[in-house]
């Protein structure tokens, strides 16, 4: 069977603006002893082995060491409630990279999984600005940095990310993470966005 997936993505950790890990591709460490990371993202059209996801969102909880590639990370994965437990098994199988595609060339560094769970999220995309609210224990916005005088924001091109290979560089303007035993707060850190576009 086959799969894809298409939509937006927008994810927020703890290094000082911006963060070296994405911009050299995962070669220099982190600006902090641990990497807390959060990589949100939301379906606008996709099927897996059959089954459409469109419309749902996903989101990857992580702690790393600061040099990422070093690898132990312990990650947790969100999954929003209206998917059913179908849909949930098959977007689990897709973001955990158990199913192959982008998240697969993460999957090595994993030590352990803190959980698979589903609660209510609410994704939104404007423009440059995007928010995600999970429950009532995650929200996060961010910013596309877009310099003065400048129509455009700042970009990233060529990097090796598992969302794309041209990252919009953003600002946190708000962010609390409190899931699977972690919090942390990454407001006025580092965040990033991009389309992506999966397939296997």
């Amino acid at each position: 069977m086959s799969w894809n997936v298409e939509g937006t993505y927008f994810e927020n950790c703890n290094c000082t603006f911006a963060c070296p890990c994405s911009v050299t591709s995962f070669a220099t460490p982190a600006t902090q002893d641990r990497c807390n990371v959060i990589l949100n993202y939301h379906i606008q059209r996709g099927e897996i082995d059959g089954v459409d996801v469109s419309g749902h969102s996903v989101s990857v909880v992580a702690d790393a060491p600061a040099k990422m590639m070093d690898g132990n990370w312990r990650v947790g994965l969100l999954i929003d409630d209206k998917a059913s437990k179908e849909q949930a098994d098959k977007l689990a199988g897709v973001f955990s990279g158990q199913m192959g595609g982008p998240m697969a060339s993460l999957a090595p560094l994993i030590k352990e999984v803190l959980g698979i769970e589903q609660h209510p999220i609410e994704y939104h995309d404007s423009g440059h600005k995007h928010r995600v609210k999970i429950g009532r224990d995650i929200s996060v916005e961010v910013e596309d940095y877009t310099p003065e005088a400048l129509s455009e924001p700042t970009k990233l091109v060529g990097v090796f990310h598992p969302s794309n290979t041209t990252l919009t560089i953003a600002r946190p303007t708000e962010s609390h993470i409190k899931a699977f035993g972690m919090e942390f707060h990454n407001s006025g850190k580092s965040a990033f966005s991009a389309p992506f576009r999966w397939s296997a």
